[in-house]
């Protein structure tokens, strides 16, 4: 018989955690969330997680054998420390050998975009849609732009630990300074805060993203119909170097950015054009598990 499985999603804010019956039953067990207080420090968060393990056990009377955690960043390969992270207290530091001695178990990591592919794989679009699909890229378009690669049902993590990480390549000058060094990522041009700077720059006005996505399909805002035909742009043109580099059987886009509806028909004109290839048959899609993905995809990494 299946055991039940683990997944822990350690976000910035809060830190959720899940129970799934089986692999082949993602039905949740018990789910439940606590925050991060990340400020505290990194000896905090490893509190919190064992606190949130310690729920789990009390509410449901289960053991777990083994947990799956997705991170905001990815563990070196090499040093086995944690790297690229947005909460910054993780970086540096051990995390996987930290919480297998706090926890007495085994653990195993991988960044919240591989969690969201993986989880879209095993239980949303691509098994509702796609079921014969062997490679899978999840876009994350949201405060920040990542993406995470499934080959086969696995994760495919690469040599570095970045498989996947296409917020990252160059992009277009315009977008200017990114906080990893360089200028011009796929991340300052695609993320939300990066249309909104554009739409900033070019008013002076500062408007959320629903807003410029409003006031451009309204028809009565330039500024906004700019805003909104430049990311169609630039996500065929960024989006066409990993089509041609992986030639992916389906992508599926998450985050705030990915509701963004006109991405599914203008944005996927525009990778037409830029693609290496005479048409465009890749299926570019909507998630279907909405905020369980992260959790769930944890939970699929010890499956």
């Amino acid at each position: 018989m299946s055991q039940p499985i683990w997944g822990i999603d350690l976000g910035g804010t809060k830190i959720e955690g899940v129970i799934l019956t089986s692999l082949d039953d993602a039905r949740p067990l018990i789910r439940k969330r606590i925050d991060t207080n990340g400020e505290r420090g990194y000896e905090h968060v490893l509190g919190q997680i064992k606190t949130l393990v310690d729920l789990l056990s009390a509410e449901t009377g289960l053991k777990p054998g083994s947990i799956g955690f997705g991170t905001p960043g990815v563990l070196d390969p090499v040093l086995q420390t944690m790297k690229n992270c947005n909460s910054t207290s993780l970086n540096g530091k051990p995390l996987q050998t930290d919480l297998e001695k706090l926890l007495g178990i085994p653990v195993k990591l991988a960044n919240d975009a591989n969690c969201f592919a993986l989880a879209e794989t095993h239980w949303g679009v691509v098994k509702e849609r796609f079921p014969e699909a062997s490679v899978v890229f999840g876009i994350i378009m949201g405060t920040g732009v990542g993406g995470g690669i499934v080959l086969n049902g696995k994760i495919w993590p690469g040599k570095h630990g970045i498989a996947g990480e296409w917020g990252h390549n160059f992009l277009d000058e315009s977008g200017g300074p990114c906080y990893c060094g360089k200028t011009g990522c796929v991340e300052t041009v695609l993320s939300g805060p990066g249309l909104q700077r554009f739409y900033q720059q070019i008013t002076a006005r500062r408007l959320s993203l629903k807003e410029i996505v409003a006031a451009s399909a309204a028809g009565n805002d330039i500024a906004a119909i700019e805003t909104i035909s430049r990311l169609h742009h630039f996500f065929g043109k960024a989006v066409s170097v990993v089509t041609n580099l992986l030639d992916p059987d389906v992508i599926i886009i998450g985050g705030g950015v990915g509701n963004i509806d006109s991405i599914y028909a203008a944005g996927k004109e525009s990778l037409r054009h830029f693609i290496f290839n005479n048409r465009l048959d890749v299926p570019i899609v909507k998630p279907t598990l909405g905020d369980s993905a992260g959790v769930f995809g944890a939970a699929a990494l010890v499956a």
